[in-house]
């Protein structure tokens, strides 16, 4: 997995670089030569296609957007995503993360859908938060549910636009910060995981996002 993650941010830069160069705007930030201007996006992360890794690290990751362009620069969604857990999530960058040894005495699978904005700075580089409020459900080591909670979760991104294919198909490689300022209490044996690290944020994540404009 610490390969998985590496290889993600080497393809995050690379990609930005090799093909950000073909990126050609007006001023009004509009593609040339994009006939129709497409209003609606649906994209994903490329972590769904890492679903198919060791069971004891696979967080079994789907997320998907429904984007709709306001304006030529701004862009407003709905974000709708699930994942599971095994492992707390304010483990930071070193030797623990995704790391066995911290495993939580079972599973967590939070599920929830929310509201996403994004603003072109300029060209193709952009900003974007993420709000998702979700319901975590938690599960043992036999995969017997044991209890409910809540978080809300947030996220903020640096990124660059590349359209592909006369902007029908995009990516957008970028970094993001996580932050979960409400985080409710869960079972016994996963609060103790919780508290040795006791954080409610995850710095400079790699991401790649795939996306269809229609």
């Amino acid at each position: 997995m610490k390969k998985l993650i590496s290889t993600s941010l080497m393809i995050t830069v690379f990609t930005t670089l090799a093909l950000s160069q073909s990126l050609n705007r007006t001023e009004k930030g509009t593609f040339k030569g994009t006939v129709p201007d497409y209003k609606f996006s649906v994209n994903t992360t490329y972590l769904i296609f890492a679903n198919f890794g060791p069971e004891e690290t696979n967080t079994h990751h789907y997320e998907f957007h429904f984007g709709y362009k306001i304006t030529a620069k701004d862009k407003i969604g709905i974000k709708a995503a699930t994942w599971s857990l095994f492992a707390p999530m304010g483990i930071p960058w070193g030797p623990y993360l995704m790391n066995e040894s911290e495993s939580y005495p079972g599973r967590i699978r939070e599920s929830g859908i929310g509201f996403t904005y994004q603003r072109i700075l300029w060209k193709g580089l952009f900003t974007s938060i993420e709000i998702l409020p979700l319901k975590k459900t938690y599960f043992d080591e036999t995969k017997k549910k044991t209890g409910d909670g809540f978080k809300l979760y947030t996220s903020y991104h640096l990124g660059y636009y590349i359209p592909l294919f006369k902007n029908r198909l995009f990516l957008e490689p970028q970094i993001h910060c996580n932050y979960w300022p409400i985080d409710t209490k869960g079972p016994q044996g996963f609060e103790e995981m919780e508290n040795k690290w006791n954080n409610k944020y995850f710095l400079f994540e790699p991401n790649i996002y795939i996306g269809v404009n229609f």
